[in-house]
């Protein structure tokens, strides 16, 4: 998973990071508005939008990226307790909204609750015809037979079941499928790829021609 933190705090947003990366999630850490409109082209697992930033307030980057079918999840972090900000962040198209200042591991859950949303699932196993993921304990079954996976090969299996409906880039997997690294190289993908259709199956991968790939489900 790959979340971008827009937050002007120095200190929030150094936590924020260390707390992702010992779960694993990678983060990119950006402190004002005209920033954070530079790095969402990087197609983020969702967003962690502060709404008061030096150079605007945080709902009306939303509103633009909603304007223009931006639907990259956004969980609202703020300060701000008052019912206004709250319904002004949701019904700006905000996923969530958590108050400051709150537990990091509460933060995790969510952050994955509503990716697990974005993903169209809505439990910790997402079932995709006959075959079944779960996430957080590595696990894939086809037919109710557990299939044995690499950790690249679940990593690789996942990011193509995030959104099922789109073809995803090479060069997008290659970067999250190393997201605390260097984005790992085409040829190691293709590796992958061949072994992970070799164990569910080489139809439910299906090749875009100067694309990427797309999960059948």
């Amino acid at each position: 998973m790959h979340v971008l933190i827009i937050e002007d705090d120095i200190d929030l947003g150094q936590a924020l990071l260390a707390s992702l990366k010992r779960e694993g999630i990678s983060g990119r850490w950006v402190r004002s508005l005209r920033d954070a409109e530079a790095f969402v082209g990087e197609t983020p697992d969702c967003v962690l939008l502060d709404l008061a930033l030096p150079d605007g307030y945080g709902i009306d980057l939303l509103r633009r990226w909603r304007a223009r079918d931006n639907p990259v999840p956004v969980i609202v972090i703020t300060a701000r307790t008052a019912l206004e900000d709250r319904l002004a962040g949701l019904d700006s198209g905000a996923d969530d909204f958590l108050v400051k200042p709150f537990v990091m591991a509460e933060l995790i859950s969510r952050l994955r609750a509503v990716t697990r949303r974005y993903a169209r699932q809505a439990s910790e196993r997402w079932q995709l015809g006959e075959l079944a993921i779960a996430p957080r304990t590595h696990q894939v079954w086809l037919s109710d037979a557990l299939v044995d996976l690499s950790p690249r090969e679940f990593r690789l299996l996942v990011e193509l079941a995030r959104d099922p409906e789109s073809v995803v880039s090479k060069s997008l997997l290659g970067q999250r499928m190393e997201p605390l690294g260097d984005p790992l190289d085409s040829a190691s993908i293709e590796v992958h790829l061949s072994n992970l259709r070799r164990k569910i199956g080489a139809e439910r991968i299906r090749t875009v021609r100067g694309v990427g790939y797309q999960l059948v489900a």
